[in-house]
């Protein structure tokens, strides 16, 4: 039986009879050997909202296996908190946990033989870190989103406490209103609410056709969400039936899908990262400046938060991001001949799908919130290798300022909230690339900073290290070559000249040949890098972020 590709070497004949006594330790029956093993991956943990509700619903997908003919084997996998770890050393590892993720995934499921695999996800890191790990694999699989978290009764949720930070610390709010924001603003399970990079990976996943159709925008906690749960037990067997891969799924145009939803939708830069990883584990050849082509055809259609005034919770509402594909599959930005996780085509996924009703959210293509993407790739002597800005147009199209450098994410923060950034400067904040970090350092904690001081397009930041999903102003990552590397961001020094470009996607140091070469020859990397433990590895094996950030 094709379904029993891996198994049947674990379990079948008289040799195998001693794994199938320790088997029988955890609960299998007689008639379980004879049926495809499904491993169950939980990222469960109490120790992030996203992911405390996690287990229970992984129980939900191991019934639903069991219930339709295969045998779920439930085993776990780590998770870390971005959200708890901002703008400290600790957030160092958040990157490296989707390595981790997927190596540990790789590893339970290569051991045990399982034929299928279901991942279930909430934070960040989580998705992507699955979605490597299936693709290592090939082996039949689905990847189910934990769901969003609605927003609080006053409308805020975990940003909004971060940017409350900078109001307090210019003396707009009080400390006790800003306790008052901290205890409401964040209540129960869920990913955070707005298109930050969870709900953003999420909806790149549906697209990119690995998840059931509406996976990306339920509720945490819903009725849709535990059916959603249901129905993943039972699409696996039928993948394990017709044989369908990751492979299968995970193709270019697929990926391409991918990107043009998490455009339209306004989504992370988060999201060049993990998608230019994720295509790398299953063989695509996907580059920086695909983003850049797919972006001069797709416009930024949703508004939603950081920069925009909704929550997912209120588009999954008016019925998630499946009218917005069919809408982006008739104007023939999306590719409809995907296979999917359905067993079908992404168009026949959609066929059924009605339009947006009493839709606020998701404006038409007649009047986009942008007509072009707000992902944009810069070159330019700063970034040979590219680097990644997300420019909505509201912070206007182009920057130029003077520089004010820091060495580390602390340095810069302690700046800005020491009101020693002035209107004009750029903020230079480096050292925090995938080796310098090590681990890539989200700066969610001095962008919202300087937004709750009122200094949003007043300033621009530009890093070696990545933004939160949650940040918005005028921001440029990724820069590659990092500082670490002898990049040129290394070189920078305070009051030199530095021209952001969206419109010509250019990112530009105005300093003559001769001084650079000067500096270059002068230049020492103030970085000691960990001598051991994960850290260590990570800052050995990680690749440029223009290639993902990957590690193998």
């Amino acid at each position: 039986m094709s379904s029993r590709k891996y198994s049947k070497d674990l379990v079948d004949g008289p040799n195998q009879a001693a794994s199938r006594s320790m088997l029988r330790g955890v609960g299998f029956t007689t008639e379980d050997f004879t049926k495809p093993l499904v491993g169950v991956a939980s990222t469960g943990a109490k120790v992030t909202p996203c992911n405390m509700h996690l287990n229970k619903l992984s129980e939900v997908v191991e019934d639903s296996i069991n219930a339709s003919g295969g045998k779920g084997v439930l085993f776990n996998t780590i998770t870390v908190s971005d959200g708890i770890s901002m703008g400290t050393q600790g957030m160092k590892y958040s990157l490296v946990s989707r390595e981790v993720i997927a190596d540990s995934i790789e590893t339970v499921v290569g051991c045990l033989g399982y034929d299928g695999l279901i991942t279930i996800g909430g934070c960040d890191k989580n998705m992507p870190g699955c979605l490597i790990g299936m693709a290592r694999l090939n082996r039949p699989s689905i990847f189910i989103y934990g769901g969003s978290i609605k927003p609080s009764k006053e409308n805020t949720d975990y940003v909004t406490v971060s940017e409350k930070v900078g109001e307090f610390s210019k003396g707009i709010i009080s400390k006790e209103e800003l306790i008052h924001f901290e205890e409401i603003s964040v209540e129960g399970p869920g990913s955070c609410g707005g298109m930050y990079t969870a709900n953003t990976m999420a909806s790149a996943i549906e697209a990119l056709g690995m998840s059931l159709p509406g996976s990306s925008s339920q509720d945490a906690v819903s009725s849709s969400k535990n059916q959603d749960c249901v129905d993943a037990g039972i699409a696996i067997m039928d993948l394990l039936e017709k044989d369908i891969k990751p492979s299968d799924i995970m193709t270019k145009e697929a990926f391409e899908n991918a990107i043009t939803i998490v455009i339209a939708l306004g989504g992370s830069t988060n999201a060049v990262l993990h998608i230019l990883a994720m295509a790398h584990s299953i063989g695509v050849k996907l580059k920086l400046d695909d983003f850049t082509n797919i972006g001069k055809k797709t416009p930024v259609l949703a508004d939603l938060k950081p920069f925009g005034s909704h929550y997912m919770s209120e588009l999954n509402s008016s019925g998630g991001i499946q009218p917005l594909m069919k809408s982006l599959l008739e104007k023939g930005l999306l590719n409809g001949e995907c296979m999917t996780v359905t067993g079908k085509t992404l168009e026949d996924n959609l066929k059924d799908i009605e339009p947006y009703k009493d839709n606020k959210i998701i404006k038409s293509f007649e009047s986009p919130i942008k007509s072009d993407s707000h992902l944009r790739i810069l070159y330019g002597n700063l970034a040979s290798d590219g680097a990644v800005a997300k420019i909505t147009g509201k912070e206007g199209t182009s920057f130029e300022g003077k520089a004010k450098v820091f060495n580390s994410e602390e340095d810069g923060v302690k700046a800005i909230l020491g009101n020693q950034i002035e209107e004009g400067d750029v903020i230079v904040i480096r050292y925090e690339g995938p080796k310098g970090g090590p681990g890539m350092r989200e700066m969610l904690k001095p962008t919202s900073a300087i937004m709750g001081l009122g200094l949003g397009d007043k300033v621009a930041f530009i890093t070696d290290g990545r933004f939160s999903g949650g940040t918005h102003g005028f921001v440029v990552g990724h820069i590659s070559p990092e500082a670490a590397d002898g990049g040129l961001i290394a070189l920078i020094e305070d009051g030199d000249q530095i021209l952001i470009d969206a419109k010509t996607d250019q990112l530009t140091l105005k300093v003559n040949d001769d001084e650079i070469e000067r500096r270059r020859v002068a230049w020492k990397s103030p970085i000691t890098r960990p001598k051991k433990g994960v850290l260590s590895k990570y800052a050995k094996s990680v690749k440029s972020a223009s290639l993902g950030a990957i590690t193998d």
